[in-house]
């Protein structure tokens, strides 16, 4: 008798010894690149094999090199990548919202086949229709521009995203339409005055996603635009690692560092939404 709680005892303590074993594999896993990141960034040489994790005489030169060089378009791609990005994150979730609210609050002919068009989207990435889309782009004069990457990126996000947060207003009862419909309220001030508000955990964490979904493309941007000035920062990094730049590594991580400011900036604004979002999309609908 005096056993069982013991090997129950030691079958908890391995689990717990398994569960933060594997957490300290994937945080090695993950923390490590980043130093090396970090690490070859402060390295004032631009040779990959001459940089260490840990360098002697550590510098700032190549951050300097990113905002002041002439030769440098990093603050051109920056821009771009922000624009593209803030784009997407607002014209996208005001869409996703739309579309999401459609499906959830009205009954109407091929609402259930558009629902099936919706999971059956999400099975096939932007990438199979890229072809298609390369000659829809040129054929409206929007190949080469910003313009036209944000409406991919828009209009690719839109199925899963409206999935997800169309299952998130169905979780939120009809007894309020109702009442506010007994109070005189139209559709959109139900949408925009009680519906919208109390959807903000979702809608933060498609806002995030959408956010940083431009800063870490890179086969988009590189069939879509030409020009150096059109850039995107995946695409524009880039450079620096391949043909006439292909001894920059450590100014191509300096760049990338730079990448997480304004991810974290976003992620830190919208954190007290985030994990209540984050549990409701995957537990709603």
């Amino acid at each position: 008798m005096a056993s069982q709680p013991m090997s129950r005892k030691t079958k908890n303590t391995l689990e717990l010894v398994v569960m933060y074993a594997v957490i300290a594999v994937m945080f090695v896993i993950i923390i490590y690149p980043l130093l090396w990141a970090l690490g070859m960034s402060l390295n004032p040489s631009s040779n990959l094999y001459g940089a260490s994790l840990i360098p002697e005489n550590w510098s700032f030169v190549h951050y300097e090199w990113l905002f002041t060089n002439p030769r440098s378009n990093y603050l051109t791609w920056y821009k771009n990548t922000l624009i593209v990005s803030l784009s997407v994150a607002s014209v996208g979730t005001l869409l996703v919202s739309f579309t999401a609210y459609a499906f959830s609050r009205y009954r109407f002919k091929g609402r259930t086949y558009g629902l099936y068009a919706f999971l059956l989207l999400q099975m096939f990435p932007v990438l199979m229709a890229m072809v298609a889309l390369y000659i829809l782009l040129n054929t409206i004069g929007l190949l080469d521009s910003l313009l036209g990457l944000i409406i991919i990126y828009i209009g690719g996000n839109i199925p899963m995203n409206a999935f997800l947060v169309k299952g998130y207003f169905d979780t939120l009862p009809k007894e309020l339409d109702e009442s506010a419909k007994m109070d005189g309220a139209g559709h959109f001030r139900i949408f925009f005055q009680i519906l919208l508000p109390l959807a903000k955990p979702i809608l933060a964490v498609v806002a995030l996603f959408n956010f940083m979904n431009p800063f870490m493309d890179f086969i988009l941007p590189r069939i879509i635009l030409r020009s150096p000035e059109n850039y995107t920062l995946a695409l524009g990094l880039f450079n620096f690692v391949n043909d006439q730049f292909s001894n920059n590594f450590t100014r191509f991580a300096a760049g990338a560092i730079l990448i997480a400011v304004p991810i974290a900036t976003v992620y830190l604004f919208l954190q007290k939404y985030l994990i209540s979002g984050l549990s409701a999309g995957a537990t709603k609908g």
